[in-house]
């Protein structure tokens, strides 16, 4: 999923999260923005699936440059050789060419495609801490609903929480699997001292 569409869906999602509460809410609904793309490319995790992208992405694209090179010099040197060739072996060259370059088209594509899975499959497990964190912060401080800051036209500044999302997930908040109620889970009791029973 690309970044755009990430954002997309994130701010349809909880848009229609807020339609469905609006109606019901009093004047003293507590309310929080959040832009959940930065929070998750942000975090320590995604700063690392980033650079690991990166590299991925700069190999595969060296290889696709130079071939995208060696296609331009073919071409350069049809394109001299035009004048002398006969009619069919230019037609031949430039067919030869033009599958290359299909060819070339299609590799561009996979590549695509294959760093978009890479990217889903590094970025999913990041995005539903960052979730579970979005949660932790809204039963912490009473918000009745977070928005992706992206789907309203303007918040104030004081109402975005992404730096504490990209925080509280850096030091190790939600690192377990969110309960679905909305709230923290319970505290563990700690063992009662010897000899006190």
């Amino acid at each position: 999923m690309t970044r755009s569409r990430l954002r997309n869906a994130l701010a349809i999602v909880l848009s229609a999260a807020f339609m469905l509460v609006a109606p019901v809410a009093s004047a003293q609904m507590k309310i929080a923005v959040v832009d959940v793309q930065r929070a998750v490319m942000e975090t320590e995790d995604g700063l690392r699936a980033t650079a690991t992208l990166k590299k991925l992405f700069d190999r595969r694209q060296q290889e696709l440059d130079s071939r995208q090179e060696e296609l331009k010099r073919a071409r350069t040197d049809i394109e001299k050789q035009a004048k002398v060739l006969s009619k069919q072996a230019l037609d031949r060259r430039m067919a030869d060419w033009q599958k290359s370059m299909a060819e070339l088209q299609n590799v561009f594509m996979e590549f695509n495609k294959e760093l978009q899975k890479e990217q889903n499959k590094m970025t999913q497990p990041i995005l539903k801490r960052v979730l579970s964190v979005l949660r932790q912060i809204a039963a912490q401080d009473g918000y009745d609903a977070i928005l992706e800051r992206n789907a309203v036209p303007y918040a104030r500044t004081d109402l975005d929480v992404t730096d504490r999302v990209i925080q509280r997930y850096n030091t190790g908040g939600a690192k377990t699997a969110p309960t679905g109620s909305g709230r923290p889970a319970p505290k563990k009791k700690s063992p009662a001292p010897a000899g006190s029973r």
